[in-house]
């Protein structure tokens, strides 16, 4: 299982929000639909369509750094437990023995902040930030490179995503995609779409999941998720 952070893991787009209407009043600026423009977005593309798209390098890297500094501030005066996606650590708890990974175009700091004040890092084996790979999503690099660190075709990964960008990733790296509707969202393509881990339709669906490990060239094994996890051969 591989997990998005923002709405995934915990419902901080309400903070994002914020922290960008904070930060861009500080210049004199707005956004009148900054919850659309900025949904699924790398802090560098949403810097550049806020600020202007010829901006150097270091003062893209500044102003993203400088808003998600502003971002961890407002979530240090926030009980972060309220923003727990409901469902979530309960489980977590109930597939524990199903290896887990954290996919996310979230800065790292963030990542880290949000896992340990919620007392999730021992759930997961990997964590993979989008300054990690070449690509951020909507391209596959962030969850092949959680598949690969796992040990695991990606054929056999179950992605959680909340926003139709990482679910294009998710798909173009030929993942299962359940999409978590914490923001209003029309996904495209996903096998599953649930409000939050309390949704009963989740652990019946994952129930049914079948494991296709490559066991020979051009053969595909199916084995009943019931059973042992297995890694590709």
């Amino acid at each position: 299982m591989i997990f998005d952070l923002d709405g995934v893991l915990v419902h901080s787009m309400p903070l994002h929000i914020q922290a960008w209407e904070r930060y861009l009043e500080t210049f004199g600026k707005s956004c009148r639909d900054i919850e659309r423009v900025m949904h699924g977005k790398r802090n560098s593309e949403l810097v550049r369509e806020l600020f202007g798209p010829d901006l150097a390098a270091d003062v893209v890297f500044e102003h993203g750094a400088a808003k998600e500094r502003l971002f961890r501030q407002m979530l240090l005066e926030t009980d972060l437990s309220i923003c727990r996606v409901p469902g979530l650590t309960e489980f977590l708890e109930r597939h524990k023995q199903v290896p887990k990974a954290i996919g996310s175009n979230a800065e790292p700091a963030n990542i880290d902040f949000v896992v340990d004040q919620l007392g999730l890092r021992s759930y997961f084996q990997v964590i993979v930030n989008g300054q990690q790979v070449e690509r951020p999503k909507p391209f596959p690099d962030v969850y092949l490179k959680a598949a690969e660190q796992l040990g695991f075709d990606p054929r056999d990964c179950i992605v959680f995503e909340d926003s139709p960008t990482g679910v294009e990733a998710a798909r173009a790296a030929r993942m299962r995609v359940v999409g978590v509707e914490t923001t209003p969202t029309e996904f495209q393509g996903v096998d599953l779409t649930v409000r939050n881990f309390l949704d009963p339709n989740l652990d019946e669906w994952i129930g049914r999941q079948k494991i296709c490990s490559s066991v020979s060239a051009g053969n595909d094994s199916v084995i009943p998720s019931g059973d042992s996890p297995r890694k590709k051969a």
